[in-house]
Formats: structure tokens, C-alpha cells, sequence
């Protein structure tokens, strides 16, 4: 197989997606933008050829590195970054060169917040219920249907950037008159309630191979725009209902060969399960990591191994749940890095420092630790972000 990475420098984990592919035996060619005296020993030793281009947003440089791969190593087989940000020029290339994925004909259907939604419905799980006026006229009726408070964002785009709570009248139209022009924005309802995942790997058959869920007890948007505490929990099990939506959503969108991020609220008023967004990627915040730690598994080889054998291991089962833990530098906290190795050494697992284009959504740094008792990694992430006073 040959496989083209694109961006295997950044994020800096795609190195371990590099070096599994590696390991199946595919031949692993990237297209960076990193000079490549500057990659680590890692990547440099998983790729059979690197190609630096001046610019990642260059289609044209990209086209060309392609080209030059297919010269002289035949027929591309796959071609991927894993990343939000590249998907529809993966797609693009895919198109181009005929290469096997998803192509530019369909991936705006996985770009598009009020694309998704079709698909939603199409599963027959709920969703929320969204307006694309560009008005304050034009969204009247959803505002006397959904109600305040209610949540913008853009149409495209990943993360919590642009994502903001709407509480009142003055706060929308306060929204519609600085909005940018040229960013086509949704409206929704806002859902009271937790986000529960349903991440995993689904198959070139279209058959989920491996799944877990993570809870989020408070979002994104809120840790964005308050730049607050980021945590989630890397649970032992999921729940029936989390993996019938999660199952439903994939077979909607017709997902193959993929790793697979699939978002829901669980509503705090009815206890519904209701479809966010999709991602067809590995979650990000280290989930991918969170993942290994719960179920001792590594995650990275199963993916490159279903990616180039249609094989992957197990049934594996959760034995922890894993806690993730961000601080920001801003924040003053009663107990010190020292303190939190000194209390719970034993079940802390991971601790770095984070790049910082990810700082405002995951933190300045983070701690992931693990236990049997989900009672017990919720009092490790009390300790964590406990601040003095």
C-alpha cells in the first residue's frame, strides 16, 4: 500500500499514525511543510520519502508533490492528514487522482453543520433544531419556536471558534450587526445538558470494528469564551442508546474506512440522545491517548492495521476511565505540579505541556490519569483545577 500522509509533522501525534502504518508494512510517503532536518527521529523513520512544499494551502505544490509520488512509487492507494482543517483538500486530491476516500463530491456533507443535519434526520436520531437566516428578520420564527437561549456558529469550521451563547434580543442583534460578511453562520437551540461521544473505527465494509464514548460535562464554547478549564472522562462502557445514535449516524452517512468523532447531547430536561456534529477523524485533546489508557489497547496500531490489512484486534473492554485535566497559566491553583504527583502519582498517566495554537480550547498544559472508579478520576480533576482562595 501506498500511503500518503499529508502534514505528518502537525499535529505532532500524527507521527505515531505514521509509524503504525509503517509497521503493517505500507509504504509511508509525507507531504509536509517542515524542513525535514526539523522532523523527529520518530517520523523520519517511518517515512519512506518526504516532500517539503513552502505552503500546505498551495493545491498546486500539492499536486505536484502527488505527482511526483505516483512517478515513482505507481499508484497512490490512500492519501489522508486525519485533520478537521484538511479534509476538503484530501477530498480534492482524492478526486484528482482518483484515490480511494471520500471525495469532493460528499465532503461538504461532513464539513457542513447545516449539511449534517440532513443525515441526522435521515438516522432517525434527534437533532437540533438550527436556523441559516442571515437576518434578524429572517430567523424570527425559529426564535419564537427554539427560544433564548440560543447558540451561533459558523457553518463550517471545527472547534469552538466563533461559537457564542446568545442569552437575549440585545445579544442577537448585537451578533447580527458585527457578524462578519463573508462567514456563513447557524443559529441553534441550545441544549441544556452533557456531550457524550461515540468515537471508534468503522471498517472499508461499513462495520464499526471499535468504539468507545467520552463525556464532556462542560463544552467547548464555554471553555473558549471564558477561556476556562478544559476535562473530559474516557468512560469503561457506552451506553446502549450512545452506541444505537452513533451506529445509526454512521450508516446514514454511509462512513467507510475511517476513523469516525460523532457528537451528542444527552438533554439534562428529557434525557434524549440528540445529534451535534459529525467528525470523521480521531478526536482531538488527546482522546486518542485517553482511549489507550482505558482500554489498554494502542489505538494507532489498530487503525493502520484495519487501514491496510481490513484487520483489527480484540474485542477489547474498558478498564479504567481516564480523566483529562487542562490548567491555564493564568489561573493561580492551590496545589502545585509537585502537590498533584506527590497525591495521585500512581494514577496519573500523562502530563505535557501544549502547543500553542491548542491553548485557548485545551489548556496551557494537562494531566491525564486513570482509575477502575469514576469516582475517583472526578476527584483527580477537582484537584487538579482547584484554585487558591
Amino acid at each position: 500500500m501506498n500511503f500518503i500522509f499529508f502534514s505528518p509533522h502537525f499535529p505532532k501525534n500524527s507521527a505515531d499514525f505514521c509509524t503504525q502504518l509503517q509497521q503493517q508494512g505500507a509504504t509511508v510517503l509525507g507531504i509536509g511543510d517542515a524542513e525535514y532536518d526539523q522532523l523527529e527521529d520518530k517520523l523520519t523513520s517511518a517515512l519512506t520519502e518526504y516532500y517539503k512544499v513552502s505552503n500546505l494551502e498551495n493545491y498546486e505544490e500539492i499536486l505536484r508533490a502527488v505527482g511526483f509520488f505516483t512517478y515513482k512509487y505507481g499508484k497512490i492507494d490512500r492519501f489522508e492528514s486525519l485533520n478537521e482543517y484538511w479534509l476538503e483538500q484530501d477530498a480534492a486530491i482524492r478526486t484528482d487522482f482518483n484515490i480511494y476516500g471520500t471525495k469532493s463530491d460528499f465532503v461538504s456533507n461532513l464539513k457542513q453543520k447545516s449539511k449534517m443535519k440532513e443525515f441526522f434526520h435521515k438516522s432517525g436520531v434527534s437533532t437540533v433544531q438550527f436556523s441559516t437566516g442571515t437576518t434578524r428578520e429572517s430567523v424570527e420564527s425559529f426564535i419564537q419556536s427554539a427560544g433564548f437561549p440560543l447558540v451561533v456558529k459558523p457553518d463550517l469550521g471545527s472547534g469552538a471558534s466563533n461559537t457564542y451563547k446568545i442569552n437575549n434580543e440585545e445579544e442577537l442583534q448585537h451578533f447580527f450587526d458585527t457578524k462578519p460578511e463573508d462567514v456563513a453562520f447557524i443559529i441553534e437551540e441550545f441544549i441544556d445538558g452533557v456531550i457524550l461521544t461515540y468515537d471508534g473505527l468503522v471498517d472499508i465494509d461499513g462495520n464499526v470494528r471499535f468504539a468507545v464514548s467520552h463525556l464532556f460535562e462542560n463544552s467547548v464554547m464555554e471553555v473558549v469564551n471564558t477561556d476556562n478549564h478544559l476535562y473530559y472522562f474516557c468512560l469503561r462502557d457506552i451506553s446502549p442508546e450512545v452506541e444505537e445514535a452513533g451506529k445509526n449516524i454512521l450508516k446514514a452517512f454511509d462512513i467507510r474506512e475511517r476513523f469516525f468523532h460523532i457528537e451528542l447531547f444527552k438533554s439534562h430536561k428529557d434525557g434524549r440522545i440528540i445529534a451535534l456534529e459529525v467528525n470523521m477523524r480521531p478526536p482531538g485533546a488527546w482522546m486518542t491517548d485517553a482511549i489507550n489508557f482505558a482500554y489498554d489497547v494502542d489505538v494507532y496500531k489498530e487503525w493502520a492495521s484495519m487501514i491496510v490489512h481490513n484487520e483489527v484486534g480484540g474485542p477489547y473492554e474498558g478498564k479504567y476511565y481516564t480523566g483529562y485535566a487542562s490548567r491555564k497559566n493564568h489561573k493561580h491553583y492551590a496545589h502545585s505540579h509537585e502537590d498533584i504527583y506527590r497525591t495521585f502519582g500512581g494514577q496519573i498517566v500523562n502530563y505535557a505541556e501544549i502547543e500553542e495554537v491548542f491553548s485557548r480550547a485545551m489548556g496551557n498544559s494537562a494531566y491525564q490519569f486513570r482509575s477502575p472508579e469514576l469516582s475517583e478520576v472526578r476527584d483527580i480533576r477537582g484537584y487538579i483545577h482547584q484554585e487558591e482562595g
